[in-house]
């Protein structure tokens, strides 16, 4: 079955409308989330940038957090813009926790001052706040950075709403089938076409440091794995053998890649030193061993094997020399595995019969727990904070991405007006 299935991943192909946005609809929160209230920023000296409106940018990051319920603006109780306007009382009494105020000034320069407040209603204080330039370009880009300070002062995690996401998109047409290779922001917008073909593209993987991509491209009718420098636009080809070239994946210091092959027999796992190309193989098996992921310390991968009979979870050394070990039980098909930042967690693909969901593995208890519905859902990838999982899936027919909470409890549907989208991957930071 799992030959079947990369047989089918290698011959689907995926594109998009250049500069299309991905729309996001929050299709599931759930109680218990955190209630703010973003106050509308204060404009001064300018009209609201198209698309740049500070306070609506936090409003729909934090919302799309699930850790947060913002007050929709129509229902705000009053609109201080000084923290001398705050009424305490007032605020408490509606049951808030924190406000937001700021303000958006325009510069001689064309520039813009954008402040902001934090506001603990409890403690009756700021507890929060800073000062950016921006200009008409990077003010989407401050917009997050405010939504991860306020993210990270509240919650203590991370934040990761100034980070990038991957994916690959298609529209069919008469004249056949276009594949985009694009990147925007994590709220879709801000894309950026790297490579489009009328060849299937698949598997984009980020480098640590957000610099670079690694992908699949079929452009030569044959599969081929490039990396890509998102900023000068230069790509390399890292491996061209006779037949299988597949699923490329970043160590954690960014000097080698995970690679699946299959130049001598068999698909199975080597690894790719990129300084001087030299190839290591890590797993020798008559079964197919694919989609290799690397644990956090970078000595070991985990990867999807058939050699239990059905596809299943393995982990074993990157030297090759232990006996692996297998981590998924449950369920005939368990595949395509994500690890969590701080290396506890690993999403991946659970199916049944013909359903297929997103799964978290513990390893410490090897417990897992089911967090999306299906019927098809694919390619998880966790948020560089842990806080959510982005996974490709099925709505009537159509590819679209969603997202899910690590809880389960808080669900997204990412799509394009036009177009179907696939092959999510979440970077890490943003270079």
């Amino acid at each position: 079955m799992i030959k079947k299935i990369i047989i089918l991943l290698f011959c689907l192909s995926f594109t998009s409308v250049a500069q299309a946005v991905l729309k996001i609809d929050i299709t599931e929160g759930f109680e218990g989330a955190l209630p703010i209230a973003v106050i509308p920023f204060q404009w001064t000296g300018a009209k609201k940038v198209a698309n740049g409106d500070v306070s609506s940018i936090i409003v729909s990051d934090l919302a799309r957090s699930g850790k947060f319920s913002p007050v929709a603006e129509k229902d705000l109780i009053a609109r201080p813009q000084k923290l001398a306007d705050v009424h305490y009382k007032t605020w408490r009494i509606a049951g808030m926790d924190h406000i937001v105020i700021g303000s958006v000034t325009a510069q001689a320069d064309g520039s813009y001052k954008v402040q902001f407040r934090l506001i603990d209603i409890l403690k009756a204080r700021q507890v929060l706040g800073y000062s950016f330039s921006a200009t008409n370009k990077t003010l989407r880009d401050v917009s997050h950075q405010i939504s991860d300070y306020i993210f990270t002062h509240i919650t203590g995690l991370p934040g990761a709403f100034a980070t990038r996401i991957a994916y690959v998109t298609s529209v069919r047409s008469k004249a056949g089938t276009s594949s985009r290779l694009q990147v925007s922001d994590t709220d879709g917008y801000n894309p950026q076409t790297l490579l489009t073909s009328d060849q299937p593209i698949m598997s984009p993987a980020w480098s640590p440091d957000g610099s670079q991509l690694a992908y699949v491209s079929f452009e030569g009718r044959q599969a081929e794995i490039f990396t890509h420098n998102i900023r000068t636009g230069v790509r390399k080809s890292r491996s061209k053998f006779p037949g299988l070239n597949g699923s490329p994946a970043w160590s954690p210091d960014g000097k080698k890649l995970a690679l699946t092959l299959s130049k001598d027999g068999n698909p199975d796992i080597y690894i790719l030193t990129l300084a001087n190309n030299k190839l290591q193989r890590v797993t020798n098996h008559w079964s197919i061993d694919t989609e290799a992921v690397w644990t956090v310390d970078g000595k070991s991968i985990i990867y999807t094997s058939s050699r239990s009979g059905k596809p299943q979870l393995y982990r074993q050394s990157v030297t090759g020399k232990a006996k692996p070990e297998r981590l998924t039980f449950e369920g005939r098909y368990n595949a395509s595995a994500s690890v969590s930042a701080d290396g506890k967690h690993v999403a991946y693909v659970h199916g049944e019969g013909n359903t297929y969901r997103i799964a978290v593995l513990d390893l410490a208890t090897k417990s897992s727990r089911i967090l999306t519905d299906g019927p098809l859902d694919e390619s998880p990838g966790y948020a560089p904070n842990n806080s959510m999982i982005l996974f490709a899936s099925q709505e009537k027919h159509n590819a679209v991405l969603a997202a899910v909470s690590v809880d389960g409890r808080q669900k997204q549907r990412l799509a394009f007006s036009d177009g179907e989208v696939r092959e999510p991957s979440w970077a890490a930071v943003r270079y």
